[in-house]
């Protein structure tokens, strides 16, 4: 199902941002998971484009969004296929840094029989993307509307540079918490969208439910926070409003990158002026259609298709 970006202008859509990170998935499938100090055999092996910044740029951009893509690769083997693979989905890679004498990030992925996984990550490169960079990439070129996005697979450093020079702008700011680790008070401070798994909002929130954890992080930031749910769907707290909304059901082979297509169709929806509500029921189409096929890319769909797909289930 692998598809190229549609491009803004047919789909009326804005530009999204996405500053984060790049990294190559080394993908084996097993029958189960191993437990700890466990070997598992009889798997098959695979290795994908990914990283939650990248992902998240390519759903974007497949859904129809300009996308401007600001990280970092090293100078190894695997970084000229990194940058190739984010360019032939039309995203913009200028911002994309090559670091001398370093490692391009890379995700350890275990997949079971059910489409489940494990994953550990080296950050190489990722964890050297500076604020400097970030501010040369994007300072004086940011025009609403708009939307910036990232997630916590780089530095605090340059994830304060942009949301900064993003609210200085005028875009609205996406953050995918994730993995999860304390969020600067300065970021929570200019407003932005979470977007997050049930793990990270127990984790962030800190509260006896996820309703309550959501509800406290929501206080915090004073925008809607999105708790994604797995097959449970989406609980969305937006002020007074509390909204829980299904998933689709579909047979899942791979859930690897379907939080990143949530993400970065979302981005692409509020870039182009959708209502946080329908935002987040087009981007749980786009996530179900995307478990179907192994990958956390290969599965990212176009919005004809999310939109024929959502025609299919009226």
């Amino acid at each position: 199902m692998t598809r190229r970006g549609t491009g803004a202008a047919a789909a009326g859509l804005g530009q999204v941002v996405v500053v984060g990170s790049v990294n190559l998935d080394l993908v084996a499938h097993v029958p189960r998971l191993p437990l700890a100090g466990e070997t598992v055999t009889g798997g098959t092996f695979a290795r994908h484009h990914g990283g939650k910044g990248a992902n998240q740029a390519v759903a974007a951009a497949r859904f129809g969004a300009v996308v401007r893509f600001v990280g970092a690769i090293g100078d190894d083997e695997m970084a000229p296929a990194a940058r190739v693979a984010l360019a032939a989905e039309g995203i913009d890679t200028a911002g994309l840094e090559v670091l001398p004498h370093t490692a391009t990030g890379v995700a350890l992925i275990t997949v079971d029989a059910n489409g489940e996984n494990q994953i550990a990550v080296a950050p190489g490169a990722n964890a050297q993307l500076s604020g400097e960079a970030v501010r040369r990439a994007l300072e004086g070129a940011l025009r609403p509307p708009g939307v910036l996005l990232v997630n916590l697979e780089i530095t605090d450093e340059p994830l304060l540079v942009a949301a900064a020079l993003a609210h200085a702008a005028g875009l609205a700011i996406v953050v995918n918490p994730a993995p999860a680790r304390p969020l600067p008070g300065a970021l929570l401070e200019l407003g932005p969208l979470l977007v997050l798994n049930e793990a990270e909002a127990e984790t962030l929130g800190r509260a006896d439910s996820i309703e309550s954890s959501a509800r406290a992080l929501a206080d915090r930031t004073g925008a809607p926070v999105v708790v994604t749910l797995g097959q449970e769907g989406a609980l969305l707290v937006d002020g007074p409003r509390v909204e829980r909304l299904a998933a689709h059901r579909v047979d899942a082979v791979d859930t690897t990158g379907a939080g990143d297509t949530v993400c970065g169709v979302l981005a692409a929806e509020v870039a182009g002026g959708r209502a946080i509500g329908q935002a987040i029921e087009t981007a749980m189409a786009a996530a179900a259609l995307s478990v179907m096929v192994a990958g956390a890319r290969e599965g990212m769909p176009s919005r004809s298709e999310v939109e024929a797909f959502l025609a299919s289930r009226a």
